[in-house]
């Protein structure tokens, strides 16, 4: 099973999405990143690459958000499964005391005037659940910890066999929150971090619930983990800025993430 286990960036901006000639190289959809084990597939976020999903699945696909914020949700709502009579996904909800608690909570977004209709109301059928601390989908373990983002959100660790990978987006560094989420990713495969910022736009950005490469290899390196992705691009970070950034990594173990991109485990 390990051996079929990977992850696809389906959407790797932050904040908002974004298109044109300046975005093509590193994409411009927001949030989603689609994790093939066997015959699971498990989304983490549904932002507005969820609409470049596939539309046909062995078993029903899983849904992980790390937490509520638009540019997490978007896509839910153009999720092409949802449009196709008898077919099923399930939805987990973070930060919820019960299903009717995490229904409500999508409910907000999804129902008039904001959106023509609410997601029950689609053909497929949508189950909306609170987020456990930790359970299985198939052969896939996960595991949550609390991240470090204003309002909160969900730090996720998906382990299949001996393979293993951890979701830290919308994540700010500190000394505390670096030391848990280092301990969280000891050993992983992969760390997908929230890089949003160069180190000089953090220092007057701080306390907007993001952080930077910088940061994001020296979890890498504390917690002995084997690759980092660098996510949730800003929407005025052009190809450009990107590549310049990624010139300055000082490894090849790191790479900022791109539309399109299958990294296997």
């Amino acid at each position: 099973m390990a051996s079929d286990f990977a992850l696809t960036v389906l959407g790797t901006r932050g904040s908002m999405a974004i298109g044109g000639p300046l975005f093509r190289e590193f994409g411009g959809g927001t949030s989603c990143y689609m994790v093939r084990a066997g015959a699971e597939t498990i989304f983490l976020d549904a932002g507005s690459g969820l609409v470049s999903a596939p539309d046909h699945y062995e078993k029903p696909p899983v849904i992980l958000l790390s937490h509520l914020h638009l540019d997490h949700v978007m896509g839910l709502g153009m999720f092409p499964l949802l449009s196709q009579r008898g077919k099923k996904a399930t939805l987990y909800v973070p930060f919820c005391k019960d299903t009717q608690d995490a229904c409500r909570q999508i409910d907000r977004v999804f129902s008039p005037p904001i959106w023509p209709l609410n997601l029950d109301k689609l053909e497929a059928e949508l189950s909306v659940l609170p987020l456990p601390e930790r359970f299985e989908i198939g052969a896939v373990r996960v595991e949550t910890m609390p991240g470090s983002h204003p309002g909160g959100a969900v730090v996720y660790k998906l382990s299949c066999g001996d393979r293993s990978l951890v979701y830290a987006t919308d994540y700010e560094h500190s000394a505390e929150s670096d030391k848990a989420l280092a301990d969280f990713s000891r050993n992983a495969d992969l760390l997908l971090y929230d890089a949003q910022f160069a180190a000089d736009e953090y220092m007057r950005k701080r306390g907007f619930g993001h952080s930077t490469a910088e940061k994001g290899l020296e979890i890498m390196e504390r917690a002995g983990v084997r690759r980092l992705l660098l996510i949730h691009h800003d929407p005025h970070s052009t190809d450009q800025v990107l590549l310049e950034r990624e010139a300055k990594l000082p490894t090849e173990r790191a790479s900022y993430a791109r539309e399109g991109e299958v990294i296997s485990l």
